[in-house]
């Protein structure tokens, strides 16, 4: 072992004659790490201010723009509005209540722009020379204010994982929020000319179609995946020709030889017997393997044997609507039962958004449909809300239809990508993933495709993907996402 006594013994003695040299050193060296604390502090304190003051300023110009657009204020009430908001919402992250100037507020009647520019005066918690006592954070932001429109279509998870269990009531939090999103989204609203409409999507194992179930092929377990091709016996008895009927007469003779057992609907199915994942309206005209015509109505597999887990929802598929009263009664039906079929849900999402459906919609008595695409006049929006992992898809499928994640979440993977090329902007909500009756794996499948879907957050101020544990966070989310909407209809 080596012998230190002789460095000890002279570092003992350089330290008794050095001793004031130290006390200096030390004492330059404590001020100057002080100074580089304080500093540290005072940075990070300005940029919660600016964060904070950023945030609230974006909430109180989006605000203002949407009551413009709405209608619900005229120019000459934009600069109350803003320091209405300013003032009742100042008290963000570090703020304190009316520390929030406004400096100016401009609103561009030719640009249809609103513009505010504030800030505070911002008492610092380490006055630093160079930096003084006080320091001055600003914030600037303009939003558009506009004719657009906004059609929002919500896919809501009713699947048995979201029954109550003890004092956790899944569906019951997701029944009061999405109302208050409905209510929300649809208030201060002209009712003959509405700027927004929703349309919902419950699903479970399957969608329950309603009204729109006319368009829903139910396959018989003997019979073929695809409705009727031209030159079939089924049409040509029932109009004497080889010929496609009209599309009225096709659903009357197909509904009435094959009747529902519900008003279910799975997957459409393509001549090969996989998915179809396009967007088309059940009008669409088809061909077979054998190059024979057939309307593209949407299937109900007969494998849902509509029992037990594989029962339809009693909710039903509201498409887009301004009247909170349609939508909050389908809300009200919604029982947690099922397996979880995503990405039929997603599909029929991408039909309430969809103007291929606009005719079918239009017949079934449920409103005027979708809008054609347009980005400078129409926002579509997607709200795609699950509490678990993809499991159930039946075109396409072997064995048991409800052990098919792969299946389900590659569809729905395809759709959510079609829906973005078609200019849908997608939120996603994910109810509780990290609950334990979940796999590591099957939590991680169930936030990667949530994730996928999502569109990209165009700014620091916008969010499409969230995680929620709780109905608080999860009725925050809602109000965020419509909040975040509102920027992207008036932005883009």
């Amino acid at each position: 072992m080596r012998n230190y006594g002789g460095l000890v013994h002279a570092v003992g003695v350089f330290a008794r004659h050095r001793g004031g040299n130290f006390a200096v050193l030390f004492s330059l060296a404590a001020s100057v790490l002080a100074l580089a604390v304080g500093f540290s502090v005072n940075v990070t304190q300005l940029y919660n201010a600016k964060s904070s003051l950023q945030g609230v300023v974006d909430a109180a110009v989006t605000s203002t723009a949407r009551d413009l657009t709405t209608g619900v204020i005229k120019e000459t009430d934009a600069n109350t509005s803003v320091q209405v908001f300013l003032d009742a919402n100042s008290q963000a992250g570090i703020l304190q209540a009316d520390q929030v100037v406004m400096d100016k507020l401009i609103v561009d009647r030719t640009a249809k722009t609103v513009q505010v520019d504030a800030h505070i005066d911002l008492a610092l918690y380490f006055p630093i020379l160079g930096m003084g006592d006080m320091k001055r954070v600003a914030a600037s932001t303009t939003a558009l204010y506009s004719d657009k429109k906004v059609e929002v279509a919500m896919m809501l998870d009713i699947t048995g994982s979201m029954a109550k269990r003890g004092n956790v009531d899944k569906i019951g939090d997701l029944k009061a929020a999405a109302k208050n999103a409905v209510q929300t989204m649809l208030q201060n609203q002209d009712p003959k000319d509405p700027r927004i409409r929703v349309a919902i999507v419950p699903y479970a194992s399957g969608v329950n179609a309603g009204k729109l179930a006319e368009n829903v092929y139910a396959e018989m377990q003997v019979g073929s995946d695809l409705p009727p091709v031209v030159g079939s016996p089924l049409l040509v008895a029932k109009t004497g020709k080889s010929l496609l009927p009209f599309f009225s007469d096709y659903i009357s003779i197909v509904g009435a030889a094959m009747p529902h057992p519900d008003n279910c609907a799975t997957e459409r199915k393509d001549k090969n017997g996989d998915a179809d994942l396009s967007a088309d309206g059940p009008d669409t005209v088809r061909t077979d393997r054998n190059d024979k015509k057939y309307y593209a109505l949407v299937n109900r597999d007969d494998h849902l044997d509509g029992g037990g887990m594989n029962r339809c929802p009693d909710a039903e598929v509201i498409p887009l609507t301004a009247d909170s009263g349609a939508l909050l009664d389908s809300i009200n039906d919604f029982r947690a039962d099922g397996y979880t079929a995503g990405a039929i849900a997603i599909q029929w999402t991408y039909y309430m958004l969809s103007p291929q459906w606009r005719a079918a919609i239009k017949n079934a008595g449920l409103g005027n449909g979708a809008s054609d695409a347009n980005a400078k006049k129409i926002a579509k929006v997607a709200i795609l809300m699950t509490d678990g992992q993809f499991n159930t898809a039946f075109a396409g499928a072997g064995g048991s239809y409800n052990s098919q994640g792969n299946l389900a979440r590659g569809n729905a993977e395809t759709l959510c990508g079609n829906m973005k090329n078609d200019g849908i902007e997608i939120f996603t909500i994910g109810f509780d993933l990290n609950d334990k009756d979940m796999s590591a794996p099957e939590r991680d499948q169930a936030k990667a495709v949530l994730k996928g879907c999502s569109s990209k957050d165009a700014s620091a101020a916008e969010r499409h993907y969230f995680e929620v544990s709780t109905g608080v966070e999860l009725d925050a989310a809602f109000q965020e996402i419509i909040r975040n909407t509102e920027k992207v209809a008036l932005t883009q």
